[in-house]
């Protein structure tokens, strides 16, 4: 196996002497390995470090290994294809073992550990989740919200200049994202994961909600929200701003329960006639995104 990088473990086993024993099998084998004590900073150094491979011991403090696992697959910083291992100092019953399949592990290991058993396993699971990285990273989609992601609106963009132009109609595009004291707040959730995740699921289905059947509607980037919009041009685009803003807002403060409202701005740019535009069709997302980030004076 070549892998581009060293595949990264997360080792999580309260039991120093466990522990060196399987680092002492991974390392020699080129892995790199980092380690954790508790199911708590198991999980926050799997959220921090995204590792290829996880080992998780089956009595893990603060959790335990198979609430643990649980709660690993069901975060988004863990994608399906990253292979799970559970470790026991215990013979392993067959109850224990479909408990720890069903909790979302790859197997359950008891000891004597076989190092070549191991290291053979893990390759053929890597090379399965190496794989599947490759296809997200070569995706049009937005893993966490389901909107094109960046390659995917640039895609669009493309594909409705082309439409454009064969019509002699227009083309907009519409950049959203928090205005600067909702920026901080939503930075500030940054680090409570949840309260982050939540403030984008509300952006997303508000979006979704608000924006037309021919729209394309994507995420630029960790706050900003961009929508295609055939058949508009600048006045259209600015109105078109303004509504998806104002229907943001209203949605996220129907849902948020109390919580801070949420204060959107919007950047455009917008060509009439797409035919006979020089604009290159990507340089709408990148024009938009600079209106959005200009004073408020200087939008066109």
């Amino acid at each position: 196996m070549s892998p581009t990088r060293t595949p990264l473990v997360l080792l999580a086993n309260a039991h120093e002497w466990s522990a060196r024993s399987l680092e002492s099998i991974l390392g020699p084998a080129g892995y790199a390995v980092i380690r954790a004590h508790t199911g708590e900073h198991a999980l926050e150094r799997a959220r921090a470090m995204q590792p290829d491979v996880i080992v998780l011991d089956v009595a893990l403090p603060e959790g335990g290994g198979l609430a643990v696992c649980r709660a690993l697959r069901a975060s988004r910083h863990v994608s399906v294809s990253t292979p799970i291992f559970l470790t026991t100092t215990e013979p392993i019953p067959r109850r224990q073992l479909f408990d720890a399949l069903r909790a979302g592990a790859c197997d359950l290991w008891a000891p004597p550990v076989d190092a070549e058993e191991v290291l053979l396993r893990l390759e053929t699971h890597l090379r399965a989740k190496l794989d599947a990285d490759r296809a997200r990273e070569d995706s049009l989609v937005d893993a966490e919200t389901g909107l094109y992601n960046a390659r995917g609106l640039t895609r669009r963009a493309r594909e409705l200049a082309g439409q454009a132009a064969r019509h002699n109609a227009a083309l907009a595009c519409v950049v959203l994202a928090p205005a600067l004291s909702s920026a901080d707040r939503i930075a500030g959730h940054a680090a409570r994961e949840p309260a982050f995740e939540a403030v984008i699921s509300q952006l997303t289905v508000a979006l979704r909600s608000a924006g037309r059947g021919s729209d394309a509607i994507g995420r630029l980037g960790r706050i900003e929200f961009a929508v295609l919009a055939p058949d508009t041009d600048a006045s259209g685009a600015r109105r078109l701003g303004e509504r998806l803003a104002r229907a943001v807002e209203a949605d996220v403060a129907r849902r948020a329960g109390g919580a801070p409202p949420l204060k959107l701005r919007a950047g455009y740019y917008a060509v009439g006639d797409v035919r006979d535009a020089p604009l290159d069709p990507d340089e709408l997302l990148a024009r938009a995104t600079s209106a959005l980030r200009a004073p408020p004076g200087d939008l066109p």
